[in-house]
């Protein structure tokens, strides 16, 4: 159960489970108890019947007597058996038809003592001095089941009054039928009371999930609500509020100091740059010296790629950058760019071929996303083996307008291929020029901006690389 909420619900549900059960066992025991001690008062008055019946001169008389003035009126609930003192059978009723009442096993005289005031304690016991009772049991007699049976003094005679356990054993019975039946309604009930408790006490953690989700590189302004109740889940949210503020003051501070420093950087190198021309204008300088400082501006122009690339970066990603969304028609915005494309790829020694069956219009920026396409060309073809084809695929479908560019190079591992979208990741490059690294964190940005995605996966051919991206085609709101 990977499930907070269902573990909170399973336990909620076991809890109730065991607590009904508890007090199942404690009423069970409480109820049985008392129909003893009704059956206790039962024995205890048809003991004192027998002894009005057989009247106050109750001496000595024989078993025809007894026999004679219990038979009149005899109970038919209760059954009785009177021995004499010398073990002697008196009388036995008829209803146990002839089946003897057992002795039960006589407990020591403490034993007795502490059992009877612990029922004199608890209520569930015959009162004590005014009972004749020396003792009561339970015990199996014959075919008709177990019975309670009391043992009772009267005079030199032991008087033996037995009742069937029968009643007892139907209550008991019907009892736990209606435990069970509470069982199962418990269980419905606790299960969906567990769960809307969990769904109410989790409230706070979803909300803090759903905002810390949502909250990115790009939005890190945002927060998470804080309720005015202080407890554990407010407290998280104020420290992971207080987190963010650090995150975000990170951020703020590292944009600032890549825009700045990429805009300080530009003055020097334009210096740079325009004292190597002068030198090269003026001439009289040695082959050597002028080889060296063509590798220098080669080296300045590339520097200042870099720069530029790194401010487009910043700039993106403080959502500066204004997207100049337009309609176009999908198809002559790809052939006109199909025709450039081929051109890069035979200076590289490759093809390019175009399958696009996207019909309509898009809307998008023209100039941003032609450069993800040039960057995402420039990545094929520097990674392409000469000869090798370069595919670019165009689909219009369920409102996206999806692109994808195939080439037949050595492709990238799969554990690599998220990084490549990151800042200066640069794999090793089969053309004469690597690159600086941010183009694909460039795509990236452009992408994101027209709300789309992009990613990177195995060429459908079972070798090279496929980099997609998507936009939606209709109307957008710049991110």
């Amino acid at each position: 159960m990977r499930s907070l909420g269902v573990r909170l619900a399973f336990w909620y549900a076991l809890a109730s489970l065991l607590t009904l059960g508890c007090f199942f066992w404690a009423g069970r025991h409480l109820v049985e108890q008392h129909m003893i001690h009704s059956l206790d008062a039962g024995l205890t008055a048809e003991f004192e019947q027998v002894k009005r019946r057989l009247g106050p001169d109750a001496g000595p008389m024989s078993a025809a007597q007894i026999s004679e003035r219990l038979s009149t009126n005899a109970s038919v609930r209760f059954s009785i058996e009177i021995h004499a003192a010398d073990g002697r059978l008196l009388y036995r009723s008829r209803n146990l038809n002839n089946r003897p009442i057992p002795a039960g096993p006589a407990p020591g005289p403490l034993v007795a003592q502490a059992v009877n005031r612990l029922l004199q304690s608890l209520k569930i016991g015959p009162p004590g001095p005014a009972s004749n009772a020396r003792r009561t049991y339970d015990a199996v007699v014959g075919d008709l089941g177990e019975m309670h049976i009391g043992e009772f003094r009267l005079d030199d005679r032991t008087v033996f009054v037995a009742v069937s356990k029968e009643q007892v054993r139907t209550l008991v019975m019907a009892y736990q039928e209606v435990f069970y039946g509470m069982v199962a309604l418990m269980l419905v009930a606790s299960s969906v009371i567990g769960f809307f408790l969990s769904h109410i006490l989790l409230r706070p953690l979803r909300q803090i999930q759903a905002t810390a989700t949502h909250i990115g590189s790009d939005n890190l302004s945002e927060r998470i609500p804080v309720s005015a109740v202080k407890d554990e889940m407010s407290n998280l949210a104020r420290l992971l509020n207080q987190m963010f503020d650090r995150l975000e003051a990170s951020f703020t501070q590292t944009r600032r100091f890549t825009a700045e420093a990429s805009h300080e950087l530009k003055t020097p190198l334009s210096l740079i740059r325009l004292q190597a021309e002068k030198l090269l204008i003026e001439g009289g300088l040695k082959p050597t010296q002028e080889e060296a400082l063509q590798v220098q501006l080669e080296e300045i122009a590339r520097l200042n790629q870099i720069i530029e690339e790194l401010l487009f970066l910043s700039r993106a990603e403080a959502r500066a950058i204004t997207l100049q969304l337009e309609p176009h028609d999908l198809r002559t915005f790809l052939e006109t760019f199909a025709s450039d494309a081929r051109v890069l790829a035979e200076s590289r020694g490759a093809r390019f071929t175009l399958s696009a069956s996207s019909e309509g219009p898009a809307v998008f920026d023209r100039r941003w996303i032609r450069q993800v396409l040039l960057n995402l060309l420039a990545n094929a073809l520097n990674h392409s083996p000469r000869g090798g084809q370069v595919t670019l695929r165009s689909e219009l479908t369920g409102g996206w307008w999806q692109v994808a560019l195939e080439d037949e190079g050595p492709g990238v591992p799969a554990e690599q291929r998220e990084r490549i979208f990151e800042r200066f990741v640069r794999l090793a490059a089969s053309g004469e020029n690597g690159g600086s690294g941010l183009g694909l964190a460039i795509s990236r940005s452009i992408v994101s901006l027209h709300r789309g995605r992009i990613h990177a996966e195995q060429a459908g051919n079972g070798r090279g690389l496929r980099v997609a991206f998507e936009i939606p085609a209709g109307s957008v709101t710049p991110g």
